[in-house]
């Protein structure tokens, strides 16, 4: 089915994914080489959705691993079910006393029990996870194991001898080898560095951000519903916003979301202000906010400005005026407020507490001023 490099691009277009040419070659070696694929790159790239694309275009089930700190082998390989080890051990207490019955000595009868313990680890009560459940298939799958980089160290140990020859060692057992290789896509946002060892075993991709005219064509694949010109302006913003030094660049998906935004509201125009308004669906810290609506008007017009808009449900009383870089922290129509000092020294009048209260001194009747106590 992905008999050419062309016939990759066909199969993930097909699937709304929209490859380049160095994309495409890479998953077409991976098929053809059967390597597993280590994707790297910023969050909201496509590396996810590229492995979901894959196994749709190629119809085989995905299998997904998502990665976490503190993950071990158990959530990702396999475990023993042992409810279900102690629930046959109760049930089949009979048939052990039976087996012991007649035992010489207590020796005789540990040996007997010895014997049977492989009944009890076993096919019946392994548990398969993600990795075990690639290589056990019967039908060839997807193995995505994503965010790999947020695992620890150890369980990059343990993916090695599955992405070296497919296969996973159950002591107990033995050794289970994939009756049909997977594809095996790993994704990494680049928090921190792999091992070298595991790297050596993969094909290697960057994914970063497409260029203008490949992000467009993704947007018009996902039918939002906006007119080409205004969706062209869009990407040419949002890519703008990903110059800045924002904590979070806005990913294609949020591109998405922004232009089918625009879309429902009937937006035929952008401006400023239905950017402005808007902002938070691609942006979704204060700080990279604030960042983003200085940007606004200069990537959509260098004369336009932002008018004040409340934002994460607060307004704080800013007018930004980015032409001339004023500042308003006062609206029109608030009256000033009296100084808090002249507030507090007008109600501060004699005769309002006794002599005494709270402290304050007495006055001396004979002398007519204050003495102390």
């Amino acid at each position: 089915m992905l008999s050419s490099i062309e016939a990759v691009r066909e199969a993930l277009a097909g699937e709304g994914y929209i490859a380049d040419e160095h994309l495409a070659t890479t998953v077409f070696l991976q098929t053809k080489l059967d390597k597993p694929l280590l994707i790297e790159g910023p969050a909201g790239v496509g590396k996810t959705e590229l492995a979901k694309a894959l196994a749709a275009a190629t119809g085989r089930r995905l299998l997904r691993l998502q990665c976490y700190e503190g993950q071990d082998e158990t959530k990702a390989l396999y475990e023993w079910d042992y409810g279900k080890q102690l629930l046959y051990t109760q049930i089949l207490r009979e048939k052990i006393g039976q087996l012991v019955a007649d035992a010489a000595d207590l020796d005789e009868a540990v040996d007997r029990i010895g014997a049977q313990e492989s009944v009890f680890f076993s096919d019946r009560f392994l548990a398969s996870r993600p990795l075990l459940e690639a290589v056990r298939s019967d039908e060839p799958v997807v193995l995505l194991i994503d965010e790999i980089d947020r695992a620890d160290e150890a369980l990059e140990a343990v993916l090695l001898e599955l992405l070296g020859e497919y296969q996973v060692s159950v002591p107990e057992i033995g050794t289970f080898t994939a009756k049909h290789a997977p594809y095996v896509i790993l994704t990494s946002n680049n928090t921190r560095d792999l091992a070298a060892a595991l790297k050596r075993r993969c094909l290697h991709l960057f994914l970063d951000y497409p260029s203008a005219e490949r992000e467009l064509e993704i947007v018009r694949s996902k039918d939002t519903g906006l007119n080409d010109a205004v969706a062209a302006q869009l990407v040419d913003v949002v890519r703008g916003l990903r110059d800045l030094d924002l904590r979070k660049a806005p990913s294609i998906s949020e591109t998405i979301d922004w232009a089918r935004t625009l879309a429902v509201l009937g937006v035929d125009e952008l401006s400023a202000k239905v950017l402005a308004d808007t902002v938070s669906v691609v942006v979704k810290y204060d700080k990279d906010i604030r960042k983003s609506l200085e940007a606004l008007p200069r990537l959509v017009d260098p004369n336009a400005t932002v008018p004040t808009t409340a934002h994460n449900g607060h307004d704080h009383g800013h007018a930004h005026a980015h032409g001339e870089h004023t500042h308003t922290h006062e609206s029109a129509d608030t009256e000033a407020e009296p100084d808090g000092s002249a507030v507090r020294e007008a109600k501060d009048k004699p005769g309002r507490f006794t002599d005494g209260y709270y402290g304050t001194p007495k006055k001396n009747a004979s002398l007519g001023r204050r003495r102390p106590f």
